[in-house]
This record gives C-alpha cells, sequence and structure tokens, in this order.
C-alpha cells in the first residue's frame, strides 16, 4: 500500500445517496474524497434502471415530504446549472381501495397519508372516484371500489443521468474520487478522525459518510444485524393497442396499492415511445441476497408470475412477455424507513443508507443535509425519525 492521504471528510459509496452528499461537501468547501467499489453510476446497486419515481406529498411518513419538496428544488438548480434533463413532471398518480387501508413500502394507509401530506404541505393535489379514474385513466382497469390521488407534479428522475451530474459537479468543486476501490478495514484514530483501508491504499479523514447501500453491513458487520437486502425485479411489458394512452402526458407515474395483504406495484409512462413498452415492478421482501452474489438473470417463469399477479385484469393493454428486464436491490430497515445521522459509538461516522427502496427522489435534499451535519452539525430539515439507534 502507498502512503496516507488525508481528506476532511470521506465518502463511501457513490450512488443517489453518495454522488449528493459528495456534490454539496465540496460546494461548501470541503476537502472530500468519495471512494467505490465500482464506477458510478453503475448496475450493481439501487440507483439504475432509467427511472425513478419522484412525488411530492409521501406516503412513506410525512416526515419524508420536506426531503421531497427541496430535491425537486435542487434537481431544478441543477438543470439549470449543467443543462441536462434530470426531472420529468408527468404527473403522478396513486390508486388504492377506499375500503383497505392498503400497503406499499411496508408503510400502511398509504393513499391516506399521502394526502393528509399533500393538505398539511399544501402541495396541489385532486382526489379521484372509481369513476373518474376510469374515465381519465382508462389504462388502468380499476374496480368500483377503488379510489385515487392525483399529483400533477409528480413523475420521474433519471437515475443515472442525476447520479452522473452530481459526482460531475463534486469534481467541478474540487472533489477527488476513487473508483474501483473496495474498502476493506476502516478505525477511529486517537484523536478522534477515522483511517481506512481499501484493497489499494490508505486514507484518514476528520468525518467519515457511510452511503454505500447494501454494503453497508459489509464495514458495519455487527452494527446494523436487522438490515435485510432483497432482490428486486423490473420489467418492461409491451403495448398490445391504444399506445397513445401510455405515452407521457398521457400516462403519469402510478403506485397501485392493491390491498393490505397483496402488495401493488409501479410504473411509468412509455418514455422510450410505442416500441420500448412501459415499465412496471412491484416489491419483493423475500428474497434476501449477497449484494456480492446477486442473480442477475429474471427467469421466464418470474415475468410469468409477476404478470398473472399484479397485471392481468389490471393493466389489460398490456402483452403478457416482457421485452426486458433487470434487477436492482433494495437495502431494508424492519419498518422500512431511512437511517440517517452519526453512529452513537462513533460519532465521526455519519450514516446515510438503507433507504428501503423509496430513496431517491429525496436524495438531493439527503446530500444538503448531510453537508449541514458535516459543517455544524445539525440540518434544517428534521432527521430526529431516521437517527440510528
Amino acid at each position: 500500500m502507498t502512503s496516507s492521504s488525508h481528506y476532511d471528510v470521506i465518502v463511501i459509496g457513490l450512488g443517489a445517496m453518495g454522488s449528493a452528499s459528495l456534490h454539496q461537501l465540496a460546494r461548501v468547501g470541503k476537502r472530500v474524497l468519495g471512494i467505490d467499489q465500482f464506477h458510478p453510476p453503475h448496475i450493481h446497486g439501487s440507483s439504475h434502471g432509467e427511472t425513478r419515481i419522484t412525488r411530492l406529498a409521501i406516503g412513506e411518513g410525512t416526515a419524508y415530504t420536506p426531503f421531497a419538496i427541496r430535491s425537486h428544488e435542487l434537481w431544478r438548480e441543477f438543470e439549470r446549472e449543467t443543462n441536462e434533463r434530470m426531472l420529468f413532471p408527468v404527473g403522478g398518480l396513486i390508486i388504492g381501495d377506499r375500503h383497505s387501508l392498503g400497503r406499499f413500502h411496508n408503510k400502511s394507509d398509504f393513499l391516506g397519508t399521502t394526502i393528509a401530506a399533500a393538505n398539511h404541505y399544501g402541495n396541489t393535489h385532486e382526489i379521484l372516484s372509481s369513476s373518474d379514474l376510469r374515465a381519465r385513466f382508462p389504462q388502468f382497469a380499476a374496480g368500483d371500489e377503488a379510489s385515487a390521488y392525483f399529483e400533477p407534479d409528480a413523475g420521474y428522475l433519471k437515475p443515472e443521468v442525476c447520479v452522473k451530474v452530481q459526482i460531475e459537479l463534486a469534481k467541478k468543486h474540487g472533489a477527488t474520487l476513487r473508483c474501483g476501490e473496495r474498502v476493506k478495514e476502516l478505525r477511529e484514530t486517537a484523536h478522534g478522525g477515522i483511517e481506512l483501508s481499501t484493497d489499494v491504499t490508505r486514507y484518514s479523514a476528520e468525518q467519515l459518510v457511510v452511503t454505500a447501500g447494501p454494503w453497508l453491513q459489509s464495514i458495519f458487520p455487527s452494527t446494523f444485524p436487522s438490515l435485510r437486502v432483497t432482490r428486486q425485479t423490473l420489467y418492461w411489458f409491451p403495448i398490445k393497442e391504444q399506445h397513445e394512452l401510455f405515452a407521457p402526458g398521457r400516462c403519469p407515474v402510478f403506485i397501485w396499492s392493491f390491498g393490505d395483504t397483496e402488495g401493488g406495484i409501479y410504473g411509468f409512462p412509455a418514455i422510450d415511445g410505442r416500441e420500448g413498452g412501459i415499465k412496471v415492478a412491484s416489491e419483493s421482501y423475500g428474497d434476501l441476497v449477497d449484494p456480492d452474489n446477486v442473480p442477475r438473470d429474471v427467469s421466464p417463469s418470474e415475468t410469468r408470475d409477476f404478470y398473472e399477479t399484479h397485471l392481468s385484469g389490471r393493466m389489460p393493454l398490456l402483452e403478457a412477455s416482457s421485452l426486458r428486464s433487470t434487477t436492482c436491490l433494495y437495502t431494508v430497515t424492519p419498518t422500512s424507513d431511512f437511517l440517517i445521522g452519526r453512529l452513537p459509538q462513533m460519532p465521526q461516522c455519519i450514516v446515510v443508507s438503507a433507504c428501503s427502496g423509496h430513496g431517491f427522489k429525496h436524495s438531493a435534499a439527503v446530500g444538503e443535509t448531510v453537508a449541514e451535519l458535516v459543517t455544524r452539525d445539525s440540518s434544517q430539515l428534521s432527521i430526529a425519525p431516521f437517527l440510528p439507534l
């Protein structure tokens, strides 16, 4: 190994949260190093797949809504600064059952919490009856018990573009990157800093930010025993007919919760035209995986089961065989909430990870929050519900 290099802050993992943290730390003048074992943006973690839903009223809990609102402001700022398009406000539709609490991202009453958040923060929205829903969005064969929330400012983000842009902005502000290096060991120094070794060299810093997602447990093997890394499957299904109903402008991003126990789906308009199909996925919390050994191929039986369980009878304009499929990883806490904050046993270390499958939309504001925690040990947006215990 070569000799150690010293920084104000080191960020481990440069996906959604890591690239945002690196950018914001460099922006406020910190001498910051970003380390990633791959070359972001990449396909190995949770920040890929072409699109991510963004919405302002958050059904996972009203504490998240300020992060979503601030992130939208930041995405627009980055777009102006770089002339790169990242945020596409095509509208967002959340469908539920008015006689069921409904669950999504492991949260009950997802639709009701979304509506409550929209009312509390003044987000523009509409409530649709089942007949309104079918008339306005006939792509969805919703039953008479359905009700829906529509948010015109919701839409999708391009995750690979967002990560790339924030890394480039971080470098513009002086950040150093070390990609293709894996962290092997870290320890506290005598003066209260951090020293870490990768498979290439050693580094040290006054503070550490760990945004390693599925690899959080390998960095802190005994600290987070309850985290679960799960394999998720994403599908692009072709459209049989009435392709125009799935075009951006006619089809919003959508989340459809089927009930208290049945799960749900989420998806996007046909952003690549009629030949590209539409991306649809659900949630699977059962398939625990080692992030270094993930089955990346999606079998025909998985595709068939997904269609029959989730789409058949609900989205009848889609074909049963997918055009393509891929996988990504969720790192899930028992409550499906985030972990954000300093480790009590290692206070010079801030953990931002385990975003439980719904983190990307908040990541720009979370990165800004990390920079505030590093520079003044407080933040404008409250992280109280997300503190590591």
